[in-house]
């Protein structure tokens, strides 16, 4: 599964001895949707950690899987990262521009050719 959103938080680093050795886990609250924005919390474990390392306010595409355990009658689901791409948006002030001074015979995309009348 795949989820894109921005990054509003990072949680505190996870770290513990358990009985196949260290492990840690890192946790980020992803913001996603635009007029409704919900929001989704999900770890990275172990290594993922360094590989993907993450900042806020980052726009960021999740790979991720869903995984449910139940303890004493409740349900806990866990959304584990394993991949993470980041989405490069630039800043208003440095969006590219078109420069159409070269193509002055086409017209702009999405606009047709004034006809002169011939049909060809």
């Amino acid at each position: 599964m795949e989820i894109k959103g921005k990054i509003i938080k990072i949680l505190p680093l996870q770290s513990g001895e358990g009985r196949n050795g260290q492990w840690r886990k890192q946790e980020f609250v992803l913001e996603f949707g635009d007029q409704y924005p919900k929001i989704v919390c999900f770890s990275l474990r172990g290594n993922r950690i360094d590989q993907f390392p993450l900042e806020l306010n980052e726009q960021v595409v999740v790979y991720f899987d869903l995984e449910s355990r139940e303890y004493n009658g409740r349900y806990y689901t866990d959304v584990k990262a394993w991949k993470i791409e980041k989405v490069n948006v630039l800043p208003d002030n440095e969006k590219s521009t078109t420069d159409n001074s070269s193509d002055d015979n086409y017209p702009p995309v999405g606009e047709m050719p004034k006809s002169d009348g011939m049909p060809f």
